[in-house]
């Protein structure tokens, strides 16, 4: 590419200028195909057993959750660098073929070990999906309006969180358990279809780059191992037995060689200008810290619902609404005040100000709490956990130059999704540790009776309050966040503002 051609497109604002319409397209396809990853996240787990009857080797199943996981959070880097490099069209493009292949192999799988294999190939494509989505936004969308879209990606989460189960469960008991993955080829094509011609139009950098592969083997290894010791830990065994502590040993020292390769390589996979901006670190760590407690809460209300509120799975489910309507609902508000706020951090704070307060009430009521109490409670926590995406999520892509935009967002998903497996992990311990009746999953009311099960046995206070601790946390952590004016439309060249 010719200089003259390289320095206008490094000059441009991509996106700006495609028509609202061919924005609108380009949006709505790259959220189709963010649907894909999230429902893969939800669908599954009902029809699991499903699986097992069908395919045998029953004691493997949970790597059919674990495999996706572990492949989607460590890859997540790499595409924000790749797309960075290489533009979001052919990555995002590969994205969803590779989570397409995956899904075929599923849908074949004649035996347990292929379907785990198939699920970690969709992970490989579904861990880009998430972190393209935001990027490929942020191309199209300038810092100051770009939060208001942000409730479009929760309410895909939403959508993902609610009728993945009721498809995966239907499929599994109507059908079969199979079209759970068939189901993802038409989407993926109508998706590749929609997105295709409008994202030629986006501007591909004309600047050359190396890809660290070392440092990417690095952060693979190192982050597959922590996410065994967490998924087995407690569970498969113990947290003190040799097992976990070699895994823990052994991703302590991957993340310590990936740090020093950080310090060595001649274009890091992760840059240390990056990573060393106040804004990126400050918010990754938040999106972190939030994500821990909201996965998990997200994962352990339904037991508390089942085994203290005496409800049935069914009933659960629906109970949940109010959480994941609330954090619909709370990044709408956020993310249309973000751009009439100057002082923008503050919708977060008190966003999270107010879930903090309502989990130390949900945890003081926990054990004789009415079903009416409890859905206030938690929307209102939903609503306050809401309003810190939009904030976090343009704050960070607001701090680095455009050429960086891939990178910053992909540290930022990385975290996300580290920080849900992680907070998942720890409150299940946590559970353990305080005999807390995880195993009455389903139970009702009359059926923990006859188990011995007590309404004072386990308390499922300490879940709550240790929520509502990693809240105050990323509370903060993100008052020391610095703030930047958010850049318009006028902004073609942006570039990391003073602190």
């Amino acid at each position: 590419m010719d200089q003259p051609t390289s320095r206008r497109l490094q000059e441009a604002a991509p996106g700006f200028s495609l028509k609202d319409s061919e924005k609108n397209v380009i949006i709505g396809g790259v959220l189709l195909s963010m649907l894909l990853a999230a429902l893969d996240q939800t669908i599954v787990a009902p029809a699991m057993p499903t699986m097992a009857a069908a395919l045998g080797h029953a004691e493997y199943l949970p790597w059919v959750v674990t495999a996706y996981l572990l492949t989607a959070t460590a890859v997540a880097p790499l595409y924000g660098k790749l797309s960075d490099i290489y533009g979001r069209r052919p990555i995002i493009f590969s994205a969803i073929l590779i989570f397409l292949t995956g899904s075929i192999i599923c849908a074949l799988a004649p035996n347990m070990l292929i379907l785990i294999i198939g699920r970690a190939i969709q992970g490989l494509g579904g861990g880009g999906l998430f972190a393209l989505t935001q990027t490929v936004i942020g191309d199209l969308v300038p810092p100051l309006e770009r939060a208001r879209y942000a409730a479009w990606i929760s309410g895909t989460w939403a959508v993902a969180s609610i009728a993945g189960p009721l498809l995966g469960g239907g499929f599994a008991e109507h059908l079969h358990w199979s079209l759970i993955f068939w189901i993802n080829l038409p989407l993926g094509l109508i998706a590749l279809a929609v997105i295709n011609k409008p994202l030629k139009k986006l501007a591909v950098s004309g600047t050359r780059h190396y890809i660290d592969g070392w440092g990417a083997v690095l952060l693979i290894i190192a982050t597959s191992l922590l996410l065994l010791a967490v998924n087995w830990g407690g569970n498969t065994y113990a947290w003190t037995s040799l097992h976990i502590l070699a895994l823990m040993a052994g991703s302590g020292i991957f993340w310590f060689l990936f740090g020093f390769r950080l310090q060595r390589a001649k274009e890091p996979l992760v840059s240390l200008e990056v990573l060393g901006n106040r804004i990126v670190l400050a918010g990754t760590v938040t999106m972190f810290l939030i994500q821990a407690s909201s996965i998990g809460l997200a994962v352990y209300l339904p037991v508390y619902l089942q085994t203290t509120l005496a409800l049935s799975p069914g009933d659960a489910g629906l109970a949940m609404f109010g959480l994941l309507l609330g954090t619909t609902l709370g990044a709408g508000i956020s993310g249309r005040l973000v751009p009439r706020v100057q002082n923008y951090k503050r919708i977060a704070q008190l966003g999270i100000a107010g879930s903090v307060i309502s989990l130390g009430i949900l945890a003081y009521i926990a054990d004789t709490a009415g079903l009416l109490a409890v859905e206030v409670a938690t929307t209102i926590v939903g609503i306050g956990v809401g309003t810190i995406f939009p904030v976090t999520t343009v704050s960070v892509q607001n701090a680095v130059e455009r050429k960086d935009l891939g990178i910053a967002t992909g540290l930022l998903t990385f975290l996300r999704s580290l920080g849900g497996a992680l907070g998942v992990a720890a409150l299940g311990a946590l559970a353990l540790g305080h005999d807390i009746p995880l195993a009455g999953e389903g139970m009702t009311g009359q059926g923990m009776a006859t188990a011995g099960i007590s309404g004072s046995h386990g308390s499922f206070s300490i879940i709550f309050l240790a929520s509502g601790i990693m809240l105050i946390a990323a509370l903060a952590v993100f008052f020391f966040m610095p703030q930047n004016p958010l850049r318009g439309y006028e902004a073609t060249t942006p570039a990391i503002m003073p602190e």
